[in-house]
């Protein structure tokens, strides 16, 4: 049997980490995390975006085709913990719209993200976190990341703007199917019934079990 690649996507502190290991305890699924405090740049970019948000941004692209890569190879369901059309869609996407990114090395990094996607399937299965900015901060001040603190309300307002235009035409865009998780009314980090009501969706959209 071809295994299948399940994406969770969602903004900074939306419980995507939480939710792929929780799915991946259901299911058996084999996990596979974002390595973002294995960034080199990450640091130097919460520190200075406009300096380092290019080189950012590059090594996050190259190092998600990568394990696109690894995973399809693998005959095993994945979960994985970001997708790559976030990094362009989403990440650089705003740091241009703020200035945090200069057209140049933007048109840069765009050509080689679109060059990417034409190696690239879409998952079998797209589940977005949906949540709001005081959602967010709460989940990110309860993990108590040191380079996370100096994170803008703005630019997480703008993030979730970005995620919310680039998820209202993805089924039509891919063919994909997608699951939609509203955050802030869903805890299934602490409460069983809210993850129940998770697998449910996700079992109705991959296997056609019922609500």
């Amino acid at each position: 049997m071809q295994g299948k690649l399940i994406a969770v996507a969602g903004n900074i502190g939306s419980g995507k980490t939480t939710l792929t290991r929780l799915l991946a305890k259901h299911y058996k699924w084999k996990p596979h995390f974002e390595d973002a405090d294995e960034n080199p740049y990450l640091n130097d970019f919460y520190e200075d975006m406009q300096r380092w948000s290019f080189n950012l941004q590059v090594s996050f692209l190259n190092s998600r085709l990568q394990h696109i890569q690894e995973i399809r190879k693998q005959n095993k369901t994945v979960i994985q913990d970001r997708t790559i059309y976030e990094d362009g869609y989403i990440f650089a996407s705003n740091l241009h719209s703020m200035g945090l990114m200069t057209t140049r090395d933007y048109e840069n990094y765009m050509s080689l993200f679109n060059t990417m996607l034409e190696f690239v399937l879409p998952p079998d299965l797209l589940i977005y976190l949906r949540a709001s900015v005081p959602t967010l901060v709460k989940q990110i001040q309860k993990r108590g990341r040191p380079y996370e603190e100096s994170i803008r309300l703005d630019y997480l307002r703008r993030l979730n703007e970005r995620y919310e235009a680039w998820i209202d035409p993805y089924e039509a865009q891919t063919k994909g199917k997608l699951i939609i998780i509203d955050v802030d009314d869903n805890n299934f980090s602490e409460s069983n019934a809210d993850l129940e009501k998770v697998i449910k969706a996700i079992d109705s959209k991959l296997f056609g079990g019922l609500f």
